[in-house]
């Protein structure tokens, strides 16, 4: 299991791995059992409980125990601070685009440019 003790960076760990994203996506839908969540998979349970363990450490998780089943749940905080943390490089990466995209058009729209004629050859 990870000792991280940085919340961002023990959210990302648990999000490596694609049976844990597929975990969170199902309970994304509702709550469930570890049994309904183990269904899908060709793993055995302890497997399933090792992953479990590794999103609860993340907190992106709790589990519950009513009567004899162990009822798992989202904790979508943390996945909303990692989805914060990410916005702010997707805001770098639209202000980049958008410079590009500002100096594509000025260079089609300068001055003397060459243009395609009708029939594809090139003017001055």
């Amino acid at each position: 299991m990870q000792t991280t003790t940085d919340p961002l960076s023990a959210t990302f760990a648990a999000l490596s791995d694609p049976t844990r994203r597929a975990i969170l996506a199902r309970l994304a839908e509702g709550p469930a059992t570890v049994g309904e969540l183990a269904e899908p998979f060709t793993i055995s349970a302890p497997a399933i409980s090792r992953h479990l363990k590794v999103l609860e450490h993340a907190k992106l998780i709790q589990r519950a125990k009513e009567a004899q089943w162990r009822r798992v749940t989202l904790e979508p905080e943390r996945l909303h601070q990692a989805a914060e943390w990410m916005d702010q490089y997707r805001r770098f990466w639209e202000a980049q685009f958008d410079s590009l995209a500002e100096f594509i058009d000025a260079f089609k729209n300068k001055p003397g440019k060459d243009k395609d004629d009708d029939d594809g050859k090139r003017t001055t």
